[in-house]
Parts: C-alpha cells; structure tokens; sequence
C-alpha cells in the first residue's frame, strides 16, 4: 500500500483493529455455541437440539436488515465515521452483559432471552461496523491500493474469529472461565471506540454534504434522487448471498457429522481453530494477489469454483470416512468462499453516495438474514429426507445466482473502460482543433 498517504494508512489500521474487535466478540459466542447453548437454552432431544443451535445462530442476524436501515440512515446522513464508533459501543455493551448474565439454571427462560438479545445487538453492530470500514476505504483511496485496504478488512474479520477460537479452546481445554473470554472482549471493544475517534470524515462524503447544502441553499428542498440501477442491487444481492451460506456449511453443518466421528465439543472447537487459520492463509494470499490481479477475475473463478465444489459435495461426503477427510472438504469450501471480497470497492462504488451506506447495508443484511434462515434451517430438514444432497439442492441455485452476479460486474467494468478509453481517444482531437 506505497500509494497511500501517512493519513490513509492510520485509517486503514484502525479500521482493521476495530474489525477484528467486532468479529473476535461476535464469533466468539458462534465458535463457542456447543458448549453456552447447553447453559443458555433448556435441554432437549438432537432433533429439537439442532433446531435450538439453527435458532441461536439466526438470532445473530435475522434482524439486521432493521439495523441496516438505522446504520444507513446514520451514515448517509450524520458520517461513516460516527457508524462505525457506536457500532463498537454496542458490542462493548453487548459483550459486558453476556460476560454477567445468569444461566437457565438459574433464571430460566429468561436467560435465553438476554442472550438471543445480545446476540441480535452483535449481528447488528458488526453489520454496520465492517460495511463502514469497506464504505470508508472506497471512498478514501484509489485503486489499486484500495482493493489491498478493503481485502485487509476482510482479512481482519477472519483473524477476530480465529482468535475467538483460540480463545473457545483455552476454555473447553484449559478450564478457563468463559465469563473471562467476554469480559476480554467488552475491554478490548471499549479501547477500540476510544482509538476510532481519530478517524476523520472520509473526503467524497464530506463533499457530498457540501453540494446538498448548496442545493438547500438554492432552495431546493432536497437533494435530487439519484438514479439506482436495480440489477446492480440484485447483482450486488446475489455475490452477497453466497458467503453466508458456505460460511455456514464449512464451521456449522459438519458439527454433528464430527460428533458422529467421536469428536467431543472440544475437539470440535479445536479442529475449527485449525480450519480458521486456514482460512486466514487464504484471505492473506487474496490480499497479496490483488495487488497484480484485477479483482474482478478473481470474483468469477470464486464464483465458478463454488459451484463445481457443490455439484460435487454430496460425492465427496459419501467417500469422507474420517475427520481429516472433513477438513479437506471443510478447506475446498473456504478456498472460494463466497462474498464479493475482494470486488466490495467495484461493486459497492455502482451506488451513489448519498444512499451508499444504506443500499449496502441492506443488500448485506438482507443476504445474510435469507441465507442463514435458509442454510440452517433448511439444512436441518432438507438433510433428514435427502442427506448430503441437501447440500447441492440449495448450493447450486445459490451459486449460479452468484455466477451471474459476478457476470454483471465484469460486464460494468468493461463498459466503464471503453468509455475511459473512447474518453482519452477523443480528448487529442478536441486539443487539436
């Protein structure tokens, strides 16, 4: 990141610091989830076990399009910067409670609900803390620096929830506490609302704010309503609904497989741990590519490869005799991930900037909100009748849908050369006459 200025690199580490704050608070309750959902959700048989575990990871993000459109009205209207320091507050908040709240032994059904609640304030607040942090950095640099700082964001997150897991090990391990684990986390989420209020406005928002109050000046009321194209929203919409589903599948899905394999909880844990710096190699590698690589091919080979990895799951399953055999699948998986990543500056810069916060917040809460009902719960179900091919019946429509929308990026990219090229093709000519 040579490109950048002294001010654009202090910004870019604090916005990976907060990152991986969030995602280190909001993983660590999902990696720790069969061990806290035993202490915080009554007993019951697997079947309605599996349902509870599907109920306590939704609560995570179910309501996050409701915080999309409270972030968004914010970060339109008030700055991307002030976003991202409440959504920090939050988990902080968020992470003491969890860190004192009772069990169901001893309050009850009220346990649960303090802690489904948390769990919705964390989906919520990390919704709108790493949209923030990848909105920021669009709008501060330039390309190809840009690309690199908003991967790092993403390598960020990923980091924040190996850390969690390692964090869920020295639990189930060691006999640590898991109080201990949250309250680490409300600390270390205080210190990074403290650090993010040097941030400062970023330069394309502030000269937004300047022309609307230009234009109220000139009294017009409002600022005019910038035109969205809605397959770009719907494009944007379907690169996005990939990841949370193979997300699921590769950390989630396996547990009761694992179980069946004679892994304890603990040995569950530990082996995600080890999946999760896997995937950290990953995003670190994407982070270096892409510093020679456009991010738009990278989009379409994650896109074809998830497909061809789905259509062929239920095969490698029927085959998997072991753990490690999991593993490799579970590492196949992560390879393509899903999301947008490392496209996010491409395809987020379609939007115009005074409903950009908003339009992104939602297409990523709605995607995750849909998808994890769907994975979760339509896993549970679909693999009681079919089994493993459950897994190519919802991952194959997703993943064409995420082909396509990786289509129409690259389709936008090329029209928007040819106009930059026909652009300084016609500029000598003008000079000349």
């Amino acid at each position: 990141m040579a490109s950048l200025t002294r001010q654009q690199k202090e910004a870019i580490g604090l916005l990976q610091i907060g990152t991986f704050l969030e995602y280190f608070d909001l993983m660590l309750y999902v990696h720790m989830a069969v061990l806290l959902n035993e202490l915080f959700f009554p007993a019951a048989d697997p079947h309605t076990a599996s349902l509870v575990a599907a109920f306590a990871f939704c609560s995570t993000y179910v309501l996050r399009p409701f915080g999309a459109l409270l972030f968004g009205y914010i970060g339109d209207n008030i700055g991307r910067r002030t976003t991202v320091i409440i959504t920090t507050m939050m988990m902080s908040t968020s992470c003491i409670v969890m860190a004192t709240v009772p069990t169901y032994a001893q309050i009850g059904i009220f346990a649960t609900w303090i802690v489904t609640a948390c769990r919705i304030i964390q989906g919520m607040s990390s919704m709108g803390e790493i949209m923030g942090a990848i909105v920021y950095i669009t709008e501060s640099t330039t390309p190809p620096a840009q690309y690199t700082g908003v991967a790092s964001i993403i390598l960020a997150s990923s980091v924040g929830g190996a850390v969690a897991l390692a964090i869920a090990n020295l639990v189930t391990h060691c006999g640590m506490n898991w109080r201990i684990a949250f309250w680490i986390g409300a600390v270390i989420a205080v210190v990074g609302s403290l650090a993010r209020t040097r941030l400062r406005e970023t330069p394309e928002f502030i000269s937004h704010l300047q022309k609307k109050r230009e234009r109220k000046k000139l009294q017009k009321s409002s600022v005019p309503v910038s035109h969205t194209n809605r397959r770009d929203m719907l494009a944007y919409f379907c690169t996005e609904c990939s990841y949370p589903f193979v997300f699921y599948v590769a950390f989630i899905y396996f547990n009761p497989t694992l179980k069946s394999l004679g892994y304890s909880s603990e040995d569950i844990i530990f082996h995600n741990f080890l999946l999760s710096l896997f995937q950290i190699a990953v995003y670190a590698i994407l982070v270096y590519i892409v510093r020679y690589i456009h991010p738009i091919p990278i989009l379409k080979f994650k896109s074809i490869f998830c497909f061809f990895i789905f259509c062929a799951l239920p095969f490698l399953l029927h085959y998997s005799s072991s753990a490690w055999h999991i593993f490799v699948v579970q590492c196949l998986l992560l390879i393509g991930r899903g999301g947008t990543n490392p496209a996010d500056p491409i395809c987020i810069s379609r939007f115009p900037i005074g409903k950009r916060f908003t339009l992104t917040n939602v297409n990523y809460a709605s995607s995750r909100a849909l998808m994890h009902i769907i994975s979760s719960f339509g896993l549970v179900y679909l693999s009681g009748i079919f089994g493993h091919y459950a897994l190519a019946i919802l991952g194959i429509p997703i993943f064409l849908a995420y082909i396509w929308g990786a289509r129409h990026f690259e389709s936008l990219e090329k029209l928007q050369s040819k106009a930059i090229f026909k652009a300084l093709e016609v500029a000598p000519h003008v000079h000349a006459a």
